[in-house]
């Protein structure tokens, strides 16, 4: 089996890859403009996950690095799925020490919960206690579309 490589070195990311990962195939971000993807990636703690130094998978952290995390946009591109790649890429992830000693690490997930169970991630102890600001339709808006 192939070793996924993992750094954080942002200069190493392929954005165009990126970009066309959530904006085409990603069920959460259909549409999102390539500007948006390069703010995000410039605001958070991002994971590139490489093979023979091409980039087949990536991850970021939303994080003040003290308190508080949000894990998103995880994904290994279609072609190297199956092959032990999302937990290599998580492992990184859960290692990085500025993501140790919070007091709430979150995600939000479809179909995925398998792997982030593998990690300790449950569902929320006290949901009622959660609150949210979600507009699903807003890459959508942002292109034009009707």
């Amino acid at each position: 089996m192939v070793t996924l490589q993992v750094s954080t070195d942002k200069d190493r990311l392929d954005v165009e890859l990126i970009h066309r990962f959530l904006s085409d195939e990603a069920y959460w971000s259909r549409g999102i403009a390539r500007e948006v993807v390069e703010r995000a990636i410039d605001g958070s703690l991002c994971f590139g996950g490489y093979i023979d130094g091409r980039q087949v998978a990536f991850a970021r952290v939303v994080t003040d690095g003290a308190t508080f995390a949000y894990l998103a946009d995880v994904f290994v591109v279609p072609e190297h799925r199956g092959q032990g790649h999302a937990k290599a890429l998580m492992a990184a992830v859960m290692a990085h020490p500025h993501l140790h000693g919070l007091r709430r690490f979150t995600l939000a997930t479809l179909d995925a919960h398998g792997l982030y169970a593998s990690f300790g991630f449950t569902a929320p102890s006290r949901p009622e206690t959660l609150m949210e600001k979600f507009d699903p339709d807003i890459y959508a808006r942002a292109a034009g579309a009707p």
